[in-house]
């Protein structure tokens, strides 16, 4: 019971009747609702609409993977001091010293906008929320946008 696999042209001839009835029945059903029907097939150098969603799509994913480029717009080098952190009780402290660095940042770069990176982050919290540094070293990158990222200094 083998049966004969068919050819290469007998596929192609297949797909092209069966792809040619149902344009023929696309267009007896649209005529029975009295709209026009025009085929239009993009030229050569023309690409489909959905080749380009796909082609940005594919770019975005690229940029992702390979870290999103910032242009940078300006870039400065400070030594906060967070010395006001030890005021409050120690349950306080690290939270305290979050908001410190952000009013700091807003305050010398001018802007409204301001992104912590996850490396201060973690250099804030390593010794817990009882013992925040005393100061950190940053390093602060403003973007054309107006957005300020804030990066360790030592990078």
């Amino acid at each position: 019971m083998s049966k004969k696999q068919p050819s290469v042209e007998e596929v192609s001839t297949e797909e092209e009747e069966i792809s040619e009835t149902l344009k023929e029945e696309s267009k007896e059903t649209a005529g029975e609702a009295g709209e026009e029907v025009t085929e239009e097939q993009p030229s050569a150098g023309e690409e489909t609409t959905a080749e380009k969603v796909e082609e940005k799509e594919e770019e975005e994913e690229e940029a992702e993977e390979e870290g999103e480029e910032i242009e940078v717009v300006e870039e400065r080098i400070y030594t906060i001091p967070l010395r006001k952190v030890w005021g409050p009780p120690r349950g306080k402290r690290t939270p305290r010293a979050m908001r410190l660095l952000r009013a700091f940042v807003k305050r010398h770069m001018k802007a409204e906008n301001v992104e912590i990176s996850n490396e201060v982050n973690e250099e804030l919290w390593a010794r817990g929320i009882r013992k925040p540094p005393r100061e950190i070293k940053v390093r602060l990158v403003k973007d054309k946008e107006g957005r300020v990222i804030v990066y360790p200094a030592t990078a």
